[in-house]
């Protein structure tokens, strides 16, 4: 049996007396901080205490106040619970995807929580794999054909509250796979070798692996670790099968705003070694067949400067052939532009432009095939997938580069609001492009579209059983107008028998940092809100990558009020077009959505009616001063580092957790989980704590920590759901929705 740690023994010390179910009143321990002349009191720090049994009972007694405040609902939360299950497939398969002969595909299994991994051979009698797959509307699914088991989640589960599965690479001649596993949510991962042969596990383990790639000997892996204090992805091992020594160090990382990443491109030629910040990277190379050879350095780190490398070995363009380095780089334009370099001298004084910057156009990444490349852009708010073909001849001597994009093409989609993505594409060979799109009304739907022919073929779309008609509802596209003139697009999604007329329940979510866009997605559980009359929107505000490294940059740093602002100009834009009103307004945010809650609650607690606010980033101003937390030093490039004093008095200027004050809050459901890595379980725990003691108004206030998972919540897809249904219960409730 292993010891004990010191959190179980914790809870443990806590057991014997239950809590009480009246909200808990925080001991204020006041500690002050003295920075740029700037005198702050923080009188919840002790809540960071995890191994204090009295954090513990404090959080216990959050947890059964929340439960106590919601007993009446239990019953509305198992139906909404069956509701929502009812209307999932339990038992499914993936669409599989072919690599080196076999199909990889995952299934899952009615009362399991976690898919099980699994492949067979190609049978080579049919049509490359694809046509092995059942149409949609014959089962939507793949026949139950026995295949080999790779991994059985539900199994490595097992004694464990939590289980996230992170790598999963197998070696080239088909016979070992190398995967990493959570156990805890606090994305620590544990990296195994399996050989898929025997069903054994090899003598070999590695701890806080954060990435890992196989080169083409089969018998040597490369992995990245993280440090074991901030978390930092910063050195590369190198193992060998059968070297039971310590494996060497490859690569050190010094720089704590950097992070490392092993990987193999496609072509499966290289191994590449990406160092990379928010706002600047460098790559390394190394031949894949070569494991004992050194990297070289492709082009040296410059501040501000972001480049990342594909390769192809015969890149046919205009009727020359080469094998040639791929680089998307935002040297020339902040939204990112094509370049080649040859492999024998790299350096960027040898980069040829082969698609140059547009600046309407972020290109946010390239697939290279034999025969093509496809290219993710983002224009005017949406994604798009750009085909390329490379097989093409020039028609005159005077061709130039810029008549490749003129003879690329984009595949069409029509919704106004939708959401495209590459799929799984592991074989640079292939002669098709696997994506999936969605929307808000559309499921999840996974196509093969053929290069030759530019036809796209569906293999799967998300069974939503029941009596789902996508024809009962709409989906717009909107523009709010944020004070400085920016339009802010919104994605809205609503029954057609939804009053238009300001009456209707809304609820608005949001994001808006690290230049991750929000997709505009299809969830079959939402649908429990849209039938029960709520109007569902989206703001994708800056700070967000929706429209490109620009709209980032203009919610960050020294521009963070914009994030929040362009938020409050989406819901008075709602409330103007009549789609809500302010006493029907609900808004939804986690992590740095969570920092947005918190904002806006402060600067507007009128214009929302209830927040619900999952693993939020609340105290900004302390975790970035203390660099000793993961992510502090590296997100420097993302708000700021507050020992500068400018930087400082900006972040406190929006700070959730600073900016409290003794006046009225809208009602409020916070969640976190207590093994959270990325947002310390401590920052809505002291907010919590402090925002009891300040708020004037009788609203409710409920806290849930989560205390066997991390970031993302319950890993389970049964326990994930009814954590949904908690939060709808909520929301449900606070517009006087009983059933």
């Amino acid at each position: 049996m292993e010891p004990k740690s010191t959190i179980e023994t914790a809870i443990e010390l806590t057991a014997g007396s239950p809590p009480s179910t009246q909200p808990p009143v925080a001991a204020r321990k006041p500690v002050e901080h003295l920075l740029h002349g700037d005198l702050r009191v923080d009188d919840y720090g002790w809540l960071r205490e995890k191994q204090s049994p009295d954090v513990i009972r404090h959080l216990q007694a959050e947890n059964a106040c929340t439960d106590a405040a919601l007993a009446s609902t239990n019953a509305f939360q198992e139906n909404l619970y069956q509701e929502m299950l009812a209307r999932i497939q339990q038992t499914d398969l993936s669409v599989p995807y072919r690599l080196r002969g076999y199909l990889y595909f995952s299934k899952t299994l009615e009362g399991k929580q976690y898919p099980l991994h699994y492949r067979r051979p190609v049978d080579e009698s049919s049509s490359a794999g694809a046509a092995q797959y059942i149409a949609p509307q014959t089962g939507n699914q793949l026949s139950h054909e026995a295949g080999q088991l790779l991994l059985d989640l539900n199994a490595l589960a097992e004694g464990h509250s939590f289980l996230g599965l992170d790598t999963f690479e197998v070696s080239d001649d088909n016979r070992l796979l190398a995967y990493s596993t959570d156990t805890t949510g606090f994305r620590q991962c544990t990296l195994q070798i399996k050989d898929l042969a025997t069903g054994q596990l090899l003598p070999f383990r590695a701890e806080r692996v954060t990435s890992a790639a196989w080169s083409s000997d089969n018998k040597t892996l490369f992995y990245t670790v993280e440090d074991e204090v901030t978390k930092r992805s910063h050195r590369l091992y190198r193992h060998t099968l059968g070297d039971l020594g310590a494996d060497p160090l490859i690569f050190a990382e010094p720089d704590e705003r950097f992070r490392i990443e092993i990987d193999r491109t496609r072509s499966r030629s290289f191994l590449l070694l990406l160092c990379a910040s928010h706002t600047a990277s460098e790559v390394r190379f190394l031949a894949a067949d070569n494991p004992l050879g050194d990297f070289r350095l492709i082009a040296p780190r410059e501040d501000f400067h972001e480049y990342y490398v594909e390769h192809h070995p015969a890149l046919n363009i205009g009727g020359t052939t080469a094998n040639l380095f791929l680089i998307r780089t935002n040297s020339g334009g902040r939204t990112f532009r094509l370049a080649t370099a040859p492999l024998s001298d790299p350096q960027r004084s040898n980069w040829r432009e082969l698609i140059a910057n547009r600046p309407e156009v972020m290109l946010s990444s390239v697939l290279p095939f034999r025969s093509h490349l496809v290219l993710l852009e983002r224009e005017a708010g949406l994604p798009f997938l750009r085909v390329v073909p490379l097989s093409w001849e020039r028609q005159s001597p005077d061709w130039r580069v810029s008549d490749l994009l003129a003879n690329s093409y984009r595949i069409s989609f029509t919704e106004p609001a939708y959401n495209a993505a590459p799929g799984t594409n592991p074989e640079f060979d292939q002669s098709h492009f696997r994506y999936s799109y969605e929307s808000f009304i559309t499921p999840r739907s996974v196509f093969d579209f053929d290069v030759s022919s530019r036809q796209s073929t569906l293999r799967k779309r998300q069974p939503v059983l029941g009596d789902y008609d996508s024809s009962l509802y709409a989906t717009e596209r909107l523009h709010s107008l944020a004070s400085d003139g920016t339009r802010v697009p919104l994605s809205v999604v609503y029954r057609k028998d939804t009053p238009r007329d300001g009456s209707a329940p809304l609820l608005l979510y949001g994001y808006g940092s690290y230049g991750i866009s929000m997709p505009v997605n299809f969830n079959s559980n939402r649908l429990s809100l849209l039938d029960r009359g709520v109007i569902f929107a989206v703001a994708h505000i800056r700070g967000g990558g929706e429209l490109g490294k620009p709209w980032h940059d203009a919610g960050r740093m020294r521009n963070k009020h914009n994030t929040f602002t362009d938020f409050i100009a989406s819901a008075e834009h709602l409330i103007a077009a009549r789609y809500t009103n302010s006493q029907r307004l609900i808004i939804e945010g986690g992590s740095a959505g969570g920092l947005l809650m918190g904002a806006v609650s402060n600067l507007r607690p009128d214009l929302f009616h209830a927040v619900i606010s999952h693993v939020p980033f609340v105290d900004v101003l302390n975790t970035m001063l203390d660099a000793s937390l993961p992510l502090t030093v590296g997100e420097y490039e993302e708000w700021g580092n507050p020992q500068i004093a400018e930087d400082y008095f900006y972040m406190k200027s929006y700070c959730p957790y600073t900016n409290l004050e003794r006046k009225p809050y809208p009602a409020m459901l916070i969640r976190t989980g207590l093994n959270d890595s990325q947002v310390m379980y401590w920052e809505p725990a002291k907010y919590v704590a402090k925002l009891r003691a300040l708020k004037t108004d009788s609203n409710p206030l409920l806290f849930k920590i989560n205390m066997g998972a991390g970031h993302g919540g319950a890993s389970g897809r049964y326990d994930y759901l009814r954590e949904i249904a908690l939060d709808y219960v909520f929301l449900l409730h606070q517009i006087g929705v009983r059933s």
